[in-house]
């Protein structure tokens, strides 16, 4: 049986928090593809966000990709 913090394999849905055990898989990476389209890339400065231990789910983290993205068009 996989831990809960298998990131590899748990269902991932908006409300799923990130926790100490957060890993940038393909799992999350379909998840946020999903999220915020076919465009969505992880970049550095971003994975630091994710992991900088403030309390956030995977829908905030889905919502702060697309409003960097917006802020990068304008």
């Amino acid at each position: 049986m996989k831990p809960d913090g298998d990131w590899h394999s748990k269902t991932i849905t908006r409300a799923t928090l990130v926790d100490r055990d957060y890993r940038n898989t393909q799992n999350v990476r379909r998840f946020l593809v999903g999220a915020c389209g076919p465009g969505f890339k992880f970049d550095r400065d971003f994975m630091a966000w994710i992991r900088n231990g403030s309390s956030k789910t995977m829908g905030d983290v889905a919502d702060e990709w697309l409003r960097r993205r917006r802020i990068a068009s304008t």
